[in-house]
């Protein structure tokens, strides 16, 4: 690893960024990170911090603090130094953030905007120094802003080859991701084939519901079973509740804008779904009815309460 000589300013900055002084003008911060400890001339952080700080020199800003995160990915937004850069940067401490590199400070171009943006927000500008890009001048924010267009524009043509790639998926029934619902397998033309085992689980799983009218209960008694042949899911009253919503156990198909009955798909019998749907509406209103009609005098004892110890405020104060 390249080591910053002694009679480097940048040398006095630890990783909890002490305060340096030098030129006039904007007062700078850099910021400088590491994925790996290993990481080749370079990347590394003390050649990052001397390219920044090369950088801060030519254009005359005071360097007020160096933030370093050693061995931390990108994505990982929750970087103890970035973030305390930030949380400065957004109580007005420093003016620009000079970086090395837009790949040390977010994970990916479409992060940088979104950060940029709010560092805007802030009056505190972002500068690169391998890259065109310092938004503390007019041709900086040009750039910067015809990378944020390509970045939205790269966003929008990703969202509509998914779209696409969708709506070519539904018009064969295919099912679009590898985790299919528990009571099919995804087959080679991603079209689902039923799982015998797992079906006969699934119609049991609404068979209990109508029994036991408790999706916690339906869980723990599958939690406490064995199912060798089925996969192995952890059971939750969530997971229960899911299967129990889940339309494509009446083999209704809805990918994209495509929503087509698919009969190879039905494992239950539709009388039964609709029979499930509605005792699970009546005891979710029953729920909603029982926590808005809250009995008065509770609410009066609550009132009186937050009375009480305004008034008991205002005698102290008094």
């Amino acid at each position: 690893m390249t080591r910053l000589p002694n009679n480097d300013p940048s040398n006095q900055i630890a990783t909890t960024g002490v305060p340096i002084q030098a030129a006039d003008d904007l007062t700078a911060v850099i910021y400088a990170r590491t994925s790996s400890p290993g990481q080749q001339e370079g990347y590394s952080i003390d050649e990052q911090v001397r390219q920044c700080w090369q950088r801060c020199s030519s254009l005359g800003w005071t360097v007020s603090h160096i933030f370093r995160d050693e061995a931390v990915s990108g994505s990982n937004t929750d970087r103890e130094m970035f973030q305390k850069m930030l949380s400065r940067g957004e109580a007005g401490w420093f003016d620009v953030i000079v970086v090395w590199k837009l790949d040390r400070f977010s994970r990916s171009l479409m992060h940088a905007v979104q950060l940029e943006q709010e560092l805007r927000s802030w009056d505190v500008g972002l500068h690169s120094v391998t890259e065109h890009i310092d938004t503390t001048t007019p041709t900086g924010r040009f750039n910067f802003r015809n990378i944020s267009s390509a970045s939205e524009l790269e966003r929008d043509l990703i969202k509509q080859r998914t779209q696409m790639g969708m709506v070519g998926l539904a018009a064969n029934h295919q099912w679009p991701n590898d985790n299919p619902p528990l009571g099919y397998r995804k087959c080679e033309d991603a079209t689902l084939e039923i799982i015998p085992a797992e079906a006969d689980l699934v119609r049991t799983i609404f068979d209990r519901y109508l029994r036991l009218r408790s999706m916690p209960d339906v869980a723990t008694e599958l939690e406490a079973e064995s199912h060798p042949e089925c996969r192995q899911l952890e059971w939750t009253p969530d997971r229960v509740g899911k299967i129990l919503k889940n339309e494509i156990y009446i083999g209704e198909y809805t990918v994209a804008n495509v929503d087509e009955y698919v009969e190879e798909y039905q494992i239950v019998e539709e009388r039964r779904f609709e029979t499930v749907t509605q005792v699970r509406n009546r005891f979710q209103r029953a729920r909603r009815s029982a926590r808005s009609e809250m009995p008065r005098n509770r609410k009066e004892r609550r009132v009186q309460n937050v009375l009480d110890q305004y008034s008991e405020f205002l005698e102290m104060d008094s």
